[in-house]
Formats: structure tokens, sequence, C-alpha cells
């Protein structure tokens, strides 16, 4: 059976505007093994694990597990286990970190207010590097075990990278598949030399658009149209860019996108069918996802 990855390369399926879409990033440092539904299905209690998915639910939070690279022997449940909260917003992003003796006391969050990028004093302020969290979970689909766990592997090998697995992002046909904080952007296809260059760039405040998915913080429309304006401008300043306005509904839609320093554009996005059909996951039946096609490009006086 061929991966689902290698279809999606072969047939040059786009990367942008193909990002999970959250405001703010929830996730729970899991070690040991993950099932399909990591929450529900690994060493977390399965009752916190449907706990937190239900009041996540329409705040614009997404939870994720995350584990350490390495081997994952099906060891018992630390003392503690580390929590990471990020707000992916323009301007206003920030990266919370905290250390729970029980993950149940999660349940507890304020997920609306996080969503909205009120943290609320929630742990601590997080001031190391730009941390990378590759999709490894090969219960959900196996590229992200054949290709993603030798990434984070290596990444984590090399040092001087904040290197962490982590369970589902969206995606598998384009693993591995990763996403960085403070900002948010998630990459496709790409290679450990590739990823210390997002990540520099990311110490510096600036996104590398090569290989890029899309900033989590906005729908996929508006994913695609934030870089199809930074390719037009060069512009990588990582919080240069903003998404004030996105207008219509599948299949089009009118997205602005506004500069810090006063310019705009309009952006026409049309949502295509990516032919011919391809397995969007290993093991199903071919199909044709959506893409986001960029028909153009219109700068505001």
């Amino acid at each position: 059976m061929s991966l689902c990855a290698t279809a999606s390369l072969q047939l040059s399926e786009p990367l942008a505007g193909t990002a999970a879409t959250a405001r703010t990033w929830l996730l729970l440092e899991q070690p040991g093994p993950w099932g399909a539904n990591a929450l529900t299905s690994s060493h977390l209690d399965p009752a916190v694990g449907r706990a937190l998915e239900e009041a996540a639910a329409g705040t614009g939070v997404r939870i994720a597990l995350i584990r350490r690279p390495g081997r994952h022997a099906d060891c018992h449940t630390p003392a503690t286990q580390r929590v990471i909260v990020a707000h992916t917003a323009p301007g206003r992003s920030w990266i919370r970190t905290a250390a729970v003796p029980d993950p149940a006391v999660l349940t507890a969050l304020d997920f609306p207010a996080l969503g909205a990028g009120e943290h609320g004093g929630l742990g601590d302020a997080y001031q190391g590097d730009p941390l990378v969290f590759v999709c490894t979970n090969g219960k959900r689909d196996r590229c992200c075990a054949l290709l993603g766990r030798p990434l984070a592997a290596e990444l984590a090998a090399a040092g001087g990278v904040e290197a962490w697995e982590i369970t589902h992002i969206g995606g598998h046909r384009f693993s591995p598949t990763l996403f960085v904080l403070p900002y948010g952007y998630a990459y496709g296809r790409v290679g450990a030399h590739e990823v210390k260059e997002v990540l520099e760039a990311a110490r510096d405040g600036r996104v590398v658009t090569a290989d890029c998915r899309g900033r989590s913080a906005w729908e996929r429309p508006a994913q695609a149209a934030e870089l199809a304006v930074r390719e037009l401008t060069g512009e990588d300043g990582a919080d240069a860019l903003d998404v004030p306005r996105t207008e219509g509904a599948a299949p089009h839609w009118s997205v602005t996108v506004a500069h810090a320093d006063g310019r705009a554009w309009r952006v026409a996005v049309e949502q295509g069918a990516a032919e011919p059909p391809r397995p969007e996951s290993c093991g199903r039946a071919p199909g044709v996802p959506a893409r986001m096609d960029v028909v153009s490009v219109t700068p505001l006086s």
C-alpha cells in the first residue's frame, strides 16, 4: 500500500491553506503510547480526555498531547505533567507553561477566555526558544510515524531545539508535518535543515513561507490569503500582517489582509478540488480534498 504522503507529493498538492485552525493551543505532556484518538486512548484518564474535549469545543482552543522524542515504552504517568498553552493571534501571541500533578485540573480552565487570548495568569510566561511540534501519531496515520518520528528524533539529537512529538495537527498526507510556536505557523514535507531555518527565523520574529501551510489563528481561506500577500510583497515579519475580515462562504471568499504600516489587500480565494483523487489518509479510499486557490490579490487604497 502506498503512503498518502507519497501520493500527495507526487501530485504536487499545494500546502497553503491547510493548517489546523486554532487560535489557542493547549498541549499536555503525556508519555507512553497514543491511540488514534489520543485524548481518550492513552495513559491519560479517558474521562479527563473527554471532559477536556467537551470544554474546548467551539472555543477556539485545540487540545493535543505531546511527548519528548525518543522511544516510547509503555511507561507510567509521571508525577507532574507539563502543560503548554499558546495563543497565536498576530501581535497578541503568548506562551504560558505549567506543571500539573493531575490533568483533571485543566477541565476547570476558562476555555472561552483562552480562545479569546486571555490567559488569566495561567502558569508562567515562557521566554525560551521557539517550540516545534512534529506530528508522530502512527495510530492515526502511518505517515506520521514513518516520516514524522525520524524528523523529531533528528531535531532532538541535533540539540539547541525545543522539539516535541504531538498527537494530531491534521494533514497526514503532508507528512512530516509540524507547527512552530509562538506564531503558530504550520509546515509540511520538511527536513531537519528546513526546520532549523524556520526556527532561526522565528527567533528573529520572522516567517519562512517555503513549505508553509498557514497560521493556525485563521481559517483556511485566510491562511492562503496571508501567505499570498507575503509571497507578493516579500514581507517576512511574523506580526506584520493580520486578517481583519473574511467575507463570503465556500467556494468563494474575499479576504482582507492588513499590514501594520497601513497598507491592505483584498484577496480573492476560491475552493477547488485537488484532482485526481488521492487518499487523504493511509488506508482510506481515494478522495478529492479541498484546496484553497488564490485568484487575485488587489491593493486597497
